[in-house]
């Protein structure tokens, strides 16, 4: 048997501007990133009409393991399915973070014959969305002890700075730190750490802006710190908000790649779903659902968290109400959920969970029932305005 890899590098690509022109996006609006993945400029949106009817898919799941139990593969293969038989669809991912895809849980493209292409470019740096996302998250740190060095006229409290920096790999050796050692013009000691890229503010952020001077309002009211007085430092009493949009101007376009079977997909942004919203962005979202008949939009998580994200969240900000939901399990993860299993992270899994076992299936029913329930609690039209 293939392995994912192998059955990447062997697929048949076609140009994106093929792709584009497939779902009808005109060769202006595209920033070709190579032969295969291209950025599709925001000038798109004044040229889109009134927005057609057109199916709003999310797909969620139940509890996930630390594996994973599908979600891409199942968004991946249900667009392409709806393709197949002649309905325009586009698929909307996240973007997956380097720090997952070379540890335990590996790359967020899919897998077997339903994946997104070109999967190695997408896995690593795509078109650099995520590394702009770290330049700006960044620059506002190193703001945060410039001020401090320069006197501190603010009056931050060092006790109550929030922002760390981030990077895009899994380093638990850089989550607790301490800067500005050696004093004089190393800066005032702090402590202070390293948290993941994908779960920076500015992640969630640019998922939900939808437009530049909506992405720069925003990066202007992040609460950074608290000064002495208690009361709230942001961005834009730093100063940095607009160097920040700069940066992160073009991470606000998404990115088009396609599936094996050439459907047209949007992956833009990744924040996580258990410290963020966990969805892709608005922006492609929007543009997807003017360009075709069918979109399939991926929650990150199970249902009790990227779905119900997805509807407070998302949809409260966007407008957009989903058609239905796709509730994606495995075997392997409700026999888990039973309790007569362990998953040990970094492990091999038990011998005995690939063997047949209808009790623990049953048992972990429960975890796929609770979701089921949360899919039906979500109906209410209501959770979806914005309030």
């Amino acid at each position: 048997m293939k392995t994912d890899l192998e059955i990447a590098r062997n697929a048949a690509i076609k140009p994106i501007i093929s792709i584009a022109a497939k779902i009808g996006i005109p060769r202006k609006f595209l920033e070709s990133y190579g032969e295969y993945k291209a950025k599709v400029s925001l000038d798109i949106l004044d040229k889109l009409g009134p927005k057609k009817k057109c199916g709003y898919i999310a797909v969620t799941g139940i509890t996930p393991t630390h594996l994973g139990e599908g979600k891409t593969v199942t968004a991946i293969g249900l667009a392409m399915a709806l393709d197949r038989v002649g309905k325009k669809t586009i698929a909307c991912l996240r973007e997956p973070s380097i720090g997952p895809f070379f540890g335990v849980k590996g790359g967020g493209v899919g897998g077997g014959l339903s994946q997104v292409l070109p999967a190695e470019d997408i896995n690593l740096h795509l078109t650099g969305d995520i590394h702009a996302v770290g330049a700006a998250h960044n620059l506002c740190a190193s703001f945060i002890d410039n001020h401090l060095y320069r006197g501190n006229t603010l009056g931050i409290d060092l006790k109550n700075i929030y922002w760390k920096r981030v990077v895009d790999v899994n380093d638990r050796s850089l989550r607790n730190v301490r800067v500005g050692l050696g004093g004089g013009i190393n800066g005032v000691a702090r402590d202070t750490g390293f948290d993941i890229t994908a779960s920076s503010e500015l992640m969630g952020i640019l998922a939900l802006a939808k437009d530049l001077p909506d992405l720069r309002a925003r990066l202007s009211r992040i609460i950074v710190a608290l000064n002495r007085s208690g009361k709230a430092v942001t961005c834009e009493n730093l100063k940095v908000a607009g160097a920040m949009a700069v940066l992160l101007k073009d991470a606000l376009k998404p990115n088009l790649v396609q599936t094996i079977e050439h459907t047209p997909c949007f992956i833009h942004t990744g924040p996580f779903a258990n410290i963020m919203h966990g969805n892709s962005s608005i922006i492609a979202d929007k543009i997807a659902l003017a360009l075709s008949d069918y979109v399939v939009t991926e929650c990150g998580f199970g249902a009790d968290c990227g779905l119900e994200k997805f509807v407070d969240i998302k949809c409260r900000m966007s407008g957009l109400k989903p058609s239905c939901a796709v509730l994606v399990c495995s075997v392997r993860a409700l026999k888990i959920h039973s309790g007569r299993y362990k998953m040990v992270v970094g492990r091999d899994l038990e011998k005995r969970i690939r063997r047949e076992d209808i009790d623990a299936v049953e048992m972990g029913c429960v975890n796929l029932e609770k979701q089921i329930e949360k899919c039906h609690d979500l109906r209410d039209p209501m959770r979806c305005r914005d309030k």
